[in-house]
């Protein structure tokens, strides 16, 4: 029996659970690691300045421990697929809390650089877990029915976490007298921002025990009974759980394990599907998105914004990613992947285009002429918009559905590790390129988002509609 008799015998494709509430909340639970992905990605946005003026080092250090956390995210990702594997979801997600919680104390107690540096690595580690566990959890206990809205709220978690770091990085600079090595609590304010992340993080992890693990994991174990009960949990006891559970054993037994192997061909190295696929990931990277969650703090004091001011356009900047990823969430399946990504960039090379003419001029007593620094206050926020109701969703969209069956798990690891080192790369590279030529450094940026329109012409096929069994 194939899988879509079984479903239509189980009842499990128009199954609706007794108690939507339960079920959104195990995926709101869930989606927490979202929110920390989010939290502690940007939460260092307000400590650059002062980790610089603390450890009295140049643009180059300070770089690297920015962007250092990203290796502990490549790791964290490549490895929690197979430790969800082997000890479950649930497990995954506390392994994950303990090592956000752990990284929030020792990044806001830190001994000297290198100290700083090892706990941005122990929370890249659980960034990682947590990109790859949140979505993998939420499918697995979603009703079909309900699986894609419950699926985005790890994105919708993500930005709001981006979001509140900077609010959070904005009341503290306030209660510190605007100076970001001021005195609270006995600490640098900077120290503060990093370590307030243990809220969160402990709650995270107390959200853990309130939420049942995956039917899936424990059919693969052999709990069976368990796996039913969770079921009826959360799709309702109306469907026949005995044939539930007889079609996700058939769909794991018959599910290839894609290799490395299996991406190898072509001319150069792996098929052209899969250069498509890290194409996007670097193109999504190569804008410089991440300059703006990371440093744009330092970026408006650099051209003469005060501090106090800096942090709170760094809000208003994750208030539009907020509102750009509603947008996305709205319009991607109805205007299509491959349109929101060439409206995306159009409005990406506008934006940047203005901040690159923008920073060109000289300071006036370390400020931009005041036209020039509206027009890169606007542009900024220009350019987050178009990104986050594009580029920011729709790349995921791609990745999740455009390569075959037979390749879908290793090509979408491949992609994701690109994307982790695009993003080492921007993130790594900003600060020495700021201190050589800002203007210069965003009409990089500009051209790479001129670039990802062709790309997107002649390389990316729609995916809106299609079965995933389609794709070749």
């Amino acid at each position: 029996m194939t899988s879509t008799a079984q479903a239509q015998k189980s009842g499990a494709g128009t199954a609706h659970p007794d108690h939507l509430g339960h079920v959104i909340f195990i995926a709101a639970a869930a989606a927490m690691g979202g929110f920390l992905f989010g939290y502690d990605s940007s939460v260092i946005n307000g400590a650059v300045e002062a980790i610089r003026g603390r450890y009295d080092v140049g643009s180059a250090a300070l770089a690297q421990v920015i962007a250092i956390a990203l290796i502990g995210c490549a790791i964290g990702a490549a490895t929690a697929g197979r430790i969800a594997d082997r000890i479950g979801r649930i497990r995954c997600m506390q392994i994950s809390a303990v090592l956000f919680t752990v990284s929030a104390v020792g990044s806001a107690l830190p001994f000297a650089l290198y100290d700083l540096a090892f706990w941005r690595v122990v929370g890249g580690f659980a960034i990682g877990m947590a990109s790859v566990i949140g979505p993998a959890y939420i499918a697995e206990v979603a009703p079909p029915a309900y699986r894609g809205r419950l699926g985005s709220f790890q994105q919708a978690a993500i930005v709001i976490g981006i979001a509140v770091s900077q609010l959070v990085n904005w009341g503290l600079l306030n209660a510190a007298g605007g100076d970001q090595r001021g005195k609270l609590m006995g600490l640098e304010a900077w120290q503060v921002m990093l370590g307030v992340m243990v809220i969160p993080a402990v709650l995270y992890g107390l959200l853990s025990f309130a939420i049942p693990e995956s039917p899936r994991f424990l059919i693969s174990v052999g709990k069976h009974e368990r796996a039913r009960e969770i079921l009826a949990e959360v799709e309702g006891d109306r469907i026949d759980l005995d044939a539930r559970v007889a079609e996700i054993e058939h769909a794991m037994k018959s599910e290839h394990k894609s290799s490395f192997k299996d991406l190898l061909g072509g001319s150069f190295f792996f098929k052209p599907i899969v250069w498509v696929g890290i194409g996007l990931s670097v193109f999504q990277q190569f804008v410089g998105i991440n300059v703006a969650f990371y440093y744009s703090s330092t970026l408006w004091q650099s051209v003469g914004v005060d501090p106090t001011d800096s942090f709170l356009y760094s809000f208003t900047t994750s208030i539009i990613n907020i509102v750009g990823t509603v947008i996305a969430m709205i319009f991607v399946d109805r205007v299509g992947r491959r349109p929101l990504a060439l409206i995306g960039s159009v409005g990406m090379v506008i934006g940047l285009a203005l901040e690159a003419w923008a920073f060109s001029f000289d300071l006036v007593d370390g400020k931009l002429p005041a036209a020039q620094g509206w027009t890169a206050l606007i542009a900024a926020h220009v350019f987050v918009l178009f990104f986050a109701l594009s580029w920011g969703v729709v790349v995921w969209v791609f990745l999740g559905e455009m390569f075959p069956n037979k390749l879908r798990a290793a090509a979408l690891g491949v992609a994701a590790a690109a994307q982790w080192i695009a993003n080492w790369a921007i993130t790594a590279s900003f600060p020495s390129l700021a201190d050589w030529n800002l203007s210069a450094t965003y009409v990089i940026y500009t051209v790479f988002a001129a670039l990802s329109i062709p790309f997107v012409l002649k390389y990316v096929k729609e995916t809106k509609g299609k079965a995933l069994e389609e794709m070749g």
